[in-house]
């Protein structure tokens, strides 16, 4: 929910036998999805205490219900109107019953969507006027009561222009309208300071006139009063003044006689400054009504009524009128208003075959369903071919009901299915009426479906005295009142081809036979019996039908929209079973393991949310022994196997939100080896050449550049960069002069691996040294943390090893190499500095694996080798630093959005002496923070999987400005270069939330006046902030401007240098140091 009044209690009130707890768990419902703020709110939904008590009865009462609510969170014994002090409430009306929805007009579905919402749910009027209240209207206002009708559709402008500056007594909400509209409606007549004089309703065309403004318009009555505290409590008061306490709960309670009174021409008028005491007391139509008038004036009247007329608001009320209603769902909603309305909303269909003007909402349509211009669908589930004409609505319709429809010509109906209780026995009922048809008015000069009586009488066979008593006056011989609606049959089921014969009688004998037989009621008679909490129980289930059908879309067409909200809501609604149900279904029958893996993350996002923002972190540990059963089927190819075990498993891990936790790590586990598999197509790009093994105990050394990422990083992180595609801008350089990565590979005579770690330099001390001899000593290699994991990963991926073997690895290597290995690696850098250490040194120490058994591999085939030797490390990662690191100079990345996986380099032709200019304006600041990328690379999947559209949006801006970077370097532009960096750095922070340490940021801002831009390298959260500076050589300019800044802890800064060699290779003897040796020296 978007900023606004975070409300104290909200209040939803209805008719007596109107449903009330069913109104309660809808409420519930929106608390639960965030719809009504994010503070606890005390939310109710409140039954009349008396079948007539009108608008303004129900409003006390309300009132009365929250005070004696608050009061007793706050620890009173009796209500007190302290509660309502500091309280913001909103009372919201439900009113009477509405023709063509039987849950009400506020909970008249609409035909739009909330993409920002974080659960997915239908739009009702409810949560529109919702939506207007919180965050336009009541925006400034004070503590206080609003009491809102949901008998309209209401758009206000975003700003209202509300002055509530030293606001004191009561408001009404007006929107300006025609004079035209004004005549059956209700006006306020103000002074020019907005005081109210009077209220006016259905007024001569002078009174009317006389509340125009200067541009012709009148303050219509909306429905929307606001009481400050002060008049609240004065309201409050009256409960108990006879006759007032008979408006409450506690009058019936305690005997009292019931009165009926409105809010807005009892209680609100009784403020008007044109109305003295003895007209408006006399106004009463009763002496108990006067008596009450009374009280209201006494209580009432020292507090000033305001209006608040809101310029370009509009206000449509929903009439009885069918072609009214129709048309408020088919036309696009005011400018004003906060929401756009869908041809087609949370439905299942295909829409080539609905027409501009045409509206479907909460609906499965299968096969042809075609829908003509100015017809609605709501809350239907239909199987075509149907033919829906012009001017329909058809609601609450099931797929029993398609049959019938097929070949039946619709055109101006309304039909509905309702849901109706006759006691204990619940019904489906079907009704059939004409969009022109009027429900009031006498039949002598009214239709139905369209026609006159007359003629529907002569046309059908059915007589006056079918449908009417004799002894029913003729006024009220209407259509309100016409028993026309089969409801039971002593021997046959009833279905919807028994009201649709009523549009098609020629042969139909035998049909009013089979209706006259039937127990049948009229529209008036079915009011009382309509189930709300059946109807609102149907549209759920159909829209969660239609949502797995949604789920299926997205997924197998690997659509970008985001799942998640819907998650959320099956999860709140209680229909998780179901969802998991369908993406099990689609995990094991894709035949794609992009597809598989996407449908296995929405599972972890089901069990995470099921979870409650209880059990733990979502990010951790996914190896329980329990659940390696499944994971070896995936790892062997067999996807429907294991997602079939990992449904069996789940079952066990159902029961407390650690395990439910715990249960959605393995299930990220799970799509991690799908990922794995996916990117390990790569391997076909991956070629390697015979040359002569060096000879025994000459060492092969490379020396690598670091990188920098430019822009587009993230887009080549898996899965993102196949199934979005990806594109990363990176330069080569040189850290303080020297290419400070390396590794160096010599064969030796003992069928023996030793791994060794020099530390930070070449030629220095081994800081950690491992000997393999068994291949189980191998076993750990999958384990980023287990101590000389990538170089075990390199020795398999390069098959120098073959693991698992039932070859022992004392004979592999004896019988290939004649020995074994040893490798030496080093790092001038400091650990997570962001400049793609990890990666590059893969390269570098399979280069040198590859040269010392024998092979030589391509820089391309490196880059696919790492990516490969990545996914079996488990540590993800994308393309790019391999990329940045083994290709020489200034370039640009690519892959599409497809598998195999395929990275394709571009060299970016810069301007001649361009890279040493970039060389004299880049420079390196270490920030003394480190972070590990894998914290934040768990939570870019998962939010990419989850198609978040934040991640989706910004996914499509990282590949755009690595193209706008490389442009700028074409163009040797450096502005604009630092322009795509300060971008890039936004981009980054959208993709993961709190990669900016807060020193970096105070760092940043105290370079921004000298950089043309500046960016954390890597994936951010520390390590090193490269700086692009307007002025060349400012190495000591910058460090002079951070020793001065507060709060940096230890920070160091360096000369970097375009390196345009590239990584070097070469054969030296048996001694790394010597400068001496065998002749072959490679830059690649």
């Amino acid at each position: 929910m978007a900023a606004g009044v975070e409300w104290t209690a909200i209040v939803l009130t209805c008719r007596r036998g109107g449903g009330v707890a069913a109104l309660q768990r809808e409420l519930e419902l929106r608390r639960r999805r965030g719809a009504l703020g994010r503070r606890p709110v005390l939310v109710l939904a409140l039954e009349d205490p008396w079948a007539g008590v009108g608008s303004g009865g129900a409003t006390l009462n309300a009132v009365l219900v929250a005070a004696e609510h608050l009061s007793a969170r706050a620890g009173c014994t009796v209500v007190s109107a302290d509660a309502l002090k500091e309280a913001r409430i909103l009372i919201l009306h439900t009113g009477r019953e509405f023709s063509f929805d039987d849950c009400g007009r506020a909970f008249t579905c609409l035909p739009a969507e909330q993409p920002r919402a974080a659960a997915e749910a239908l739009v009702c009027n409810l949560d529109s006027l919702l939506g207007t209240v919180t965050q336009r209207l009541c925006v400034g206002s004070p503590p206080g009561v609003w009491v809102c009708s949901t008998d309209m559709l209401l758009s206000v402008p975003s700003v209202p222009g509300i002055d509530w500056d030293g606001f004191q007594g009561v408001r009404v909400i007006a929107v300006p309208g025609s004079q035209a509209y004004a005549r059956n409606h209700g006006v306020y007549l103000a002074d020019e300071q907005g005081l109210v004089r009077d209220i006016i309703y259905k007024g001569t065309e002078t009174q009317i006139q006389q509340c125009a403004g200067p541009d012709g318009t009148v303050p219509l009555v909306c429905g929307v009063v606001f009481f400050s505290s002060s008049a609240a409590e004065q309201l409050l008061a009256t409960h108990v003044i006879p006759p007032l306490d008979a408006c409450t709960y506690m009058g019936l309670d305690s005997g009292a006689p019931p009165i009926q009174l409105s809010l807005f021409f009892d209680i609100v008028l009784s403020m008007a400054g044109g109305m003295t005491e003895e007209d408006f007391v006399k106004g009463g139509g009763d002496a108990s009504v006067r008596s009450a008038r009374s009280v209201l004036w006494t209580a009432l009247r020292a507090f000033p009524l305001s209006m608040a007329c809101i310029p370009d608001a509009s206000y449509d009320y929903l009439t009885t009128a069918a072609s009214d209603h129709i048309r408020s769902l088919t036309l696009l909603p005011s400018s004003t208003s906060h929401l756009r309305f869908c041809k087609t909303a949370h439905s299942h269909v295909d829409p080539l075959l609905l027409e501009d003007g045409s509206s479907v909402t909460n609906c499965l349509l299968e096969g042809a369903v075609r829908l003509a211009a100015g017809s609605v669908i709501q809350h239907c589930h239909l199987q075509g071919p149907l033919e829906i004409g012009p001017g329909c609505l058809l609601t609450g319709l099931t797929v029993d009901s398609s049959p019938a429809l097929q070949g039946c010509p619709l055109r101006d109906v309304v039909l509905q299915g309702h849901h109706v209780r006759l006691r204990d026995l619940p019904c489906r009922v079907f009704t059939l009426t004409g969009r022109l048809d009027d429900w009031q008015s006498p039949a002598e000069e009214a239709t139905y479906l369209n026609i006159s009586w007359a003629e529907f009488f002569h046309r059908t066979g059915i007589r006056k005295g079918d449908l009417w008593d004799a002894e029913t006056p003729q006024k009220d011989c209407c259509l309100l009142s016409a028993r026309l609606f089969p409801v039971l049959h002593a021997s046959e089921a009833l279905g919807l081809e028994d009201v649709l014969w009523l549009l098609a009688p020629a042969a139909s004998g035998e049909r009013l036979a089979r209706w006259r037989a039937a127990w049948r009621m009229s529209w008036q008679e079915l009011l009382p019996c309509l189930d709300k909490a059946a109807e609102l129980g149907a549209r759920r289930d159909l829209f969660f039908l239609q949502g797995q059908h949604k789920v299926q879309c997205v997924l197998l067409g690997r659509q970008d929209g985001s799942l998640l909200p819907l998650i959320r809501s099956a999860v709140h609604e209680g229909y998780h079973e179901a969802l998991l149900g369908t993406l099990d279904e689609v995990a094991s029958t894709a035949d794609d393991a992009g597809i598989a893996a996407r449908a296995l993350a929405c599972i972890a996002d089901v069990l995470g949310c099921m979870a409650h923002g209880e059990g733990g972190l979502r990010s951790g540990p996914a190896a329980n022994r329990e659940w390696a059963s499944a994971f070896g089927r995936l790892e062997s190819g067999d996807i429907a196997g294991g997602v079939r075990e990992l449904a069996a498993e789940r079952l066990k891990w159902m029961s407390s939100p650690a395990l439910l936790v715990r249960a959605a790590r393995h299930y990220e586990g799970a799509e991690q080896i799908l990922i794995r598999q996916a990117v390990m197509s790569s391997c076909q790009f991956v070629t390697v050449c015979p040359v002569e093994l060096p000879p025994l105990g000459h060492w092969v050394q490379v020396a690598c550049p670091a990188r920098l990422d430019l822009s587009g990083g993230w887009s080549d992180t898996p899965p993102i960069t196949y199934e979005h595609g990806g594109a990363v801008v990176d330069v080569a350089v040189l850290v303080d002069g020297c290419r400070p990565i390396g590794a160096r590979v010599r064969r030796i005579a003992e069928p023996e691996l030793r791994l060794a770690s020099l530390g930070g330099t070449p030629w220095g001390e081994a800081a950690v040294e491992l000997v393999c001899r068994e291949l189980g000593h191998l076993e750990n290699y999958c384990q980023p943390h287990a101590p000389g994991a990538l170089l075990k990963a390199a020795f398999i991926c390069t098959q120098i090893v073959q693991f698992p073997s039932q070859k022992p690895l004392r004979d592999q290597l004896m019988e290939n190499f004649g020995g074994g290995f040893e490798v030496h690696t080093w790092s001038r850098l400091p650990h997570g500095s962001g400049l793609g250490t990890s990666s590059i040194l893969a390269g570098a120490v399979m280069a040198a694996l590859y040269r010392a058994a024998g092979k030589v591999a391509g820089t391309e085939s490196l880059i696919h080798a790492v990516l490969h030797l990545e996914q079996r490390l488990t540590t993800g990662g994308g393309w790019q630093d391999q990329v940045g690191g083994l290709v020489p100079g200034i370039k640009i990345g690519r892959s599409e959005a497809r598998l195999p996986l395929r990275v394709e380099v571009e060299e970016i032709l810069v301007p001649e002496g361009f890279a040493r200019i970039l060389s004299d304006h880049l420079l390196l600041v270490y920030t003394g923070k480190t972070r590990l990328a894998r914290n934040l690379l768990q939570d870019v999947v998962r939010n990419w999987y989850a198609r978040l559209p934040s991640i989706v949006q910004n996914a499509d801006a990282l590949v755009n400005n690595a193209e706008e970077c490389a442009r700028a370097l074409r163009q040797g532009n450096l502005p604009l270069i630092g322009k795509c960096l300060d971008v890039y750095w936004q981009q980054k922070k959208c993709m993961a939330p709190g990669c900016e340490p807060l020193a970096v940021g105070r760092m940043m801002d105290a370079l921004q006046p000298y950089v043309y831009g500046q960016c954390l390298a890597g994936a951010g959260g520390g390590g090193f902030l490269y700086v692009l500076t307007k002025e060349p050589q400012q190495k000591e300019t910058l460090h002079q401007i951070l020793a001065k800044t507060e709060g940096l802890g230890n920070f160091s800064i360096h000369s970097i240098e375009v390196d345009t060699g590239g990584f070097s290779m070469e054969v030296v003897g048996c001694d790394p140091n010597s400068s001496t040796h065998s002749g072959e020296d490679m830059a690649m």
